[in-house]
């Protein structure tokens, strides 16, 4: 009873700190595994090399059992307070917004929106934590069970931060849902309390992304220039790292990769929260890199650069040129 009040009033503190800043987004999506191993696949090609990718439509308009799971865990999770994003209406909006893309075009010339392949990679669902799913229905005799491993994953970092696994109980009787139902119940306190966990570090110590710098083929400038800072000489690359001392949470990043084209930041822990025009509000990686962009913008720098943001968690600032 102890730790179930400890759960519910560490859900209730997070609820109420993402009532200020965002709040996370959780969405259950069947494995790579799951997908696999039922057929639901399509394939591409990447750069000459040909890729098998989950086909998340075809799995759910193919598997009755695979919807009725989800419906359940988004309910078991909902009941912990965490609302989940539905994976089937998310990309019924997805296709209705490409649908509507191809059909629009301008009055005067009737021309058709432009669309590059980077715009339509980018239209994907997008959550905050990935609830990544895979599970067997066995049978014992007359009775069915049900086998589970759910693990959460930080779509920033693709890291797992919360894991679960486990069996329910063999049944003659039972549904799908009350099968999954059974089986998880009994280890979604700790899953949760693993859940708080991460929410909690992230809270003190910044969200972790990553933070990519290039240089256009064309650019007057690279990364080993000097520049003046404050009577401070030295190259671009460290008026960078020191400008990601200062803002980052207790200066937390770590520098992968230098050269005088490239640099690559990871485990970059950036503010929750951030104050504009006297208020506080949510901090992204898209906002923090376009504070730093800005800062190069100004003297002694005056570098003018593209943002392109590559997911929920990592930027590329691209300098010489928009």
């Amino acid at each position: 009873m102890k730790r179930l009040f400890t759960v519910a009033s560490l859900i209730l503190f997070t609820i109420a700190l993402f009532g200020q800043a965002k709040k996370p987004i959780l969405m259950v999506v069947p494995s790579d595994n799951y997908c696999i191993e039922h057929g639901y696949t399509m394939n591409a090609n990447v750069n000459g090399v040909d890729r098998v990718y989950p086909d998340y439509r075809k799995a759910l308009q193919s598997n009755n059992e695979l919807r009725l799971v989800i419906t359940k865990m988004g309910s078991i999770m909902a009941d912990r307070g965490f609302p989940l994003k539905d994976l089937e209406q998310n990309l019924k909006a997805i296709e209705t917004e490409s649908a509507e893309t191809n059909l629009l075009s301008s009055k005067s010339t009737e021309a058709a929106i432009q669309e590059s392949p980077i715009d339509k990679l980018k239209r994907t669902a997008k959550a905050d934590i990935i609830l990544d799913l895979d599970f067997n229905i066995k049978r014992q005799g007359p009775n069915k069970y049900i086998t589970f491993n759910l693990k959460g994953l930080d779509a920033y970092t693709n890291k797992q931060v919360a894991g679960a696994a486990g069996a329910g109980k063999p049944s003659s009787a039972a549904t799908v849902d009350i099968l999954l139902e059974e089986a998880v119940l009994s280890q979604m306190d700790a899953f949760n309390e693993q859940l708080m966990s991460f929410f909690e570090d992230m809270f003190a110590k910044g969200r972790e992304v990553t933070l990519v710098i290039k240089v256009w083929d064309n650019a007057d400038v690279d990364l080993e220039q000097d520049y003046d800072v404050d009577g401070f000489a030295d190259m671009l690359g460290f008026h960078i790292e020191n400008w990601l001392a200062d803002n980052t949470v207790e200066g937390r990043f770590s520098t992968i990769d230098a050269t005088e084209s490239m640099m690559r930041f990871e485990q970059v822990r950036i503010p929750v929260m951030m104050e504009y025009r006297g208020r506080e509000i949510a901090m992204d990686t898209r906002r923090f890199a376009s504070n730093l962009r800005r800062y190069l913008s100004n003297p002694p720098f005056n570098i003018e650069s593209k943002l392109y943001q590559r997911g929920l968690g990592e930027a590329w600032l691209i300098l010489g040129e928009k």
